[in-house]
């Protein structure tokens, strides 16, 4: 029977446990370029069987909040090269979150001022994260009204994904990357009936609104290697305005695309991201979806995310639901969450005022347990 801390092949990855630090948004990169602090957040959780960084912006088009980090320069490559080597010099494990926020962005976060883009003209009832550059002040804005990206731009979207992974691996230093298909994103947002209005190959039926998906993950997979490609979904999540009119019958189907691919792990976030696990109008059986996957010939490691504490992830890996269990907060807080959830130790509180931007307290100053 496998255990949560026993080591596990996903794909490519070796990972020495089965527990993954979620990818985290923390606005702490001015002009989208890692910092020293980003050095030392991340190797001081280098423990995880594997992290998984915070989303990270596939071009200046895709940022949609103020101070996240890019994949897109020369100086931001540099900058995330000194992060990995500080996390693998702690013998730990790095891919990034390669993201595209879609219309989940403000005018004064895109280029030149423009519309954020979208797969149709749909503004989202959402809100973004926007600092001021004068006082340093952060606050949330009602993201801007989107335009439809036309047809011929998509092959460009695919290109942005496929060069961000090649640069993440070969010049950043990171061991893979995880696509962001969730929580009401670009990806997201073409997969979704309530976002996505197309009429053309790209939209319409379960097969066209996962043609996007699918083309990013199998161009950068050809790029970089199956085995160091992982895909992040949120079948049921409401966040960032999201909806589909049949999400089982969806993401069924894009497990079965996804399947020949030789991926390195799946991502499932279960129930509403951040919220309940259980949504009473959205029922959704993650084990239908798992097994679609492993019919399908698929083989990746299975990733479980949201609300799992130590006895449900236990319970999760040693049922044989779960190959690996991913925690968000507990490890912003606690950056020794493997050895604390080993020895079952108390684990500090986290401080929900200091997740979104700021320096280095609420950051790096969680205190580690002492052991030999």
């Amino acid at each position: 029977m496998p255990s949560l801390f026993d080591p596990i092949e996903a794909g490519s990855l070796r990972l020495p446990n089965r527990i993954a630090m979620a990818p985290l948004t923390r606005n702490r990169a001015p002009q989208a370029v890692p910092t020293q602090a980003m050095q030392t957040y991340y190797a001081q959780r280098a423990s995880a069987g594997l992290l998984i960084s915070e989303g990270t912006a596939i071009s200046a088009q895709a940022q949609g909040y103020s101070d996240v980090p890019g994949l897109y320069g020369e100086e931001q490559l540099q900058a995330w090269k000194k992060v990995t080597q500080a996390v693998h010099a702690k013998g730990g494990r790095i891919v990034t979150q390669l993201w595209h926020v879609g219309r989940i962005s403000h005018t004064t976060l895109q280029p030149g001022n423009h519309a954020p883009v979208a797969p149709s003209a749909l503004t989202a009832q959402s809100k973004t994260y926007v600092i001021d550059p004068k006082t340093g002040e952060g606050h949330f804005l009602p993201t801007s009204a989107p335009r439809a990206l036309r047809s011929e731009e998509l092959p460009g979207i695919v290109h942005s994904f496929t060069v961000a992974a090649v640069e993440a691996v070969q010049s950043a230093g990171f061991d893979g990357v995880e696509l962001h298909a969730a929580n009401g994103y670009l990806l997201d947002q073409f997969l979704r009936t309530s976002t996505n209005h197309r009429t053309d190959d790209y939209g319409g039926s379960i097969e066209n609104r996962c043609r996007l998906v699918s083309e990013c993950m199998l161009s950068v997979a050809d790029a970089i290697g199956g085995g160091k490609v992982g895909i992040r979904i949120s079948p049921v999540t409401p966040a960032n305005d999201i909806t589909d009119e049949n999400p089982q019958a969806l993401f069924e189907y894009l497990m079965r695309v996804l399947a020949p691919l030789g991926l390195s792990y799946i991502h499932v976030i279960e129930g509403s991201t951040g919220g309940p696990r259980e949504l009473v109008d959205r029922p959704f059986d993650y084990h239908a979806l798992k097994q679609a996957y492993r019919t399908a010939g698929g083989k990746g490691a299975w990733m479980v995310n949201n609300g799992y504490d130590r006895q449900m992830a236990v319970k999760a890996v040693e049922s044989g639901y779960a190959d690996v269990v991913a925690f968000g907060k507990a490890f912003i807080s606690n950056p020794d969450l493997v050895h604390r959830l080993q020895a079952n130790l108390p684990l500090n509180a986290w401080d929900s005022k200091r997740f979104y931007g700021g320096g280095e307290d609420g950051y790096t100053d969680y205190p580690s347990v002492a052991h030999s």
